[in-house]
């Protein structure tokens, strides 16, 4: 299976910015990556984006 090019850490800041309203197809560029990802991760993370769990 191949690895992620970002680690966990770098994801969450990524879901941040565009938490933040930084578009989407801004952070794709500046990071490389597509908007699938960025979807995909939104979905698999938002658990952990909740704004209790960083309390």
């Amino acid at each position: 299976m191949k690895t992620s090019r970002f680690s966990d850490a770098q994801i969450m800041a990524i879901l941040k910015q565009a938490e933040d309203g930084v578009p989407v197809a801004q952070l794709c560029r500046e990071h490389g990556m597509s908007d699938a990802s960025l979807y995909k991760w939104r979905r698999g993370w938002a658990a952990w984006m909740r704004p209790w769990w960083r309390r």
